[in-house]
């Protein structure tokens, strides 16, 4: 059972990295290994052709990996992102973007998973991303 509720995690991002709350991310699905996103994406997610960006696809997986963790952890702001690995597979499409993450490994200091990312209705994923964070020491006290 997650320790932290999909409103709670929003609360936290929201004061800790409001940039990031502001993207109109929503939470659809938390539990113990899993997370699914969605990501409206508007013009400033598109690079020229008028398909999403590179950045914006490592940004949400990133970010929902990152809340997963959280998810089970709690508030601990200091988790980091130590291996980012990003396999760009198709063009996204400016649409909503479906972003579902799985914890593979949750250890005392490392944590390890992957993020899948597809356009809304699509079949076929867009991109897909593994990933290692870092969580600090519990501190004594």
């Amino acid at each position: 059972m997650p320790v932290m509720t999909p409103a709670e995690l929003m609360r936290f991002l929201d004061k800790e990295f409001p940039q990031a709350a502001t993207a109109g991310m929503t939470i659809e699905h938390l539990d113990d290994s899993t997370i699914r996103l969605r990501l409206p994406t508007n013009e400033q997610h598109l690079r020229p052709g008028g398909t999403v960006s590179g950045p914006t696809l490592v940004w949400l997986a990133d970010v929902g990996f990152y809340l997963l963790i959280l998810g089970q952890l709690g508030p601990v702001a200091l988790a980091v992102t130590t291996n980012l690995n990003i396999n760009f597979m198709r063009k996204p499409k400016a649409t909503h973007l479906i972003g579902e993450g799985r914890l593979l490994k949750l250890g005392r200091n490392l944590a390890v998973g992957d993020f899948t990312i597809w356009n809304d209705g699509a079949s076929k994923p867009v991109a897909h991303v593994t990933m290692t964070y870092s969580i600090p020491p519990k501190s004594k006290g």
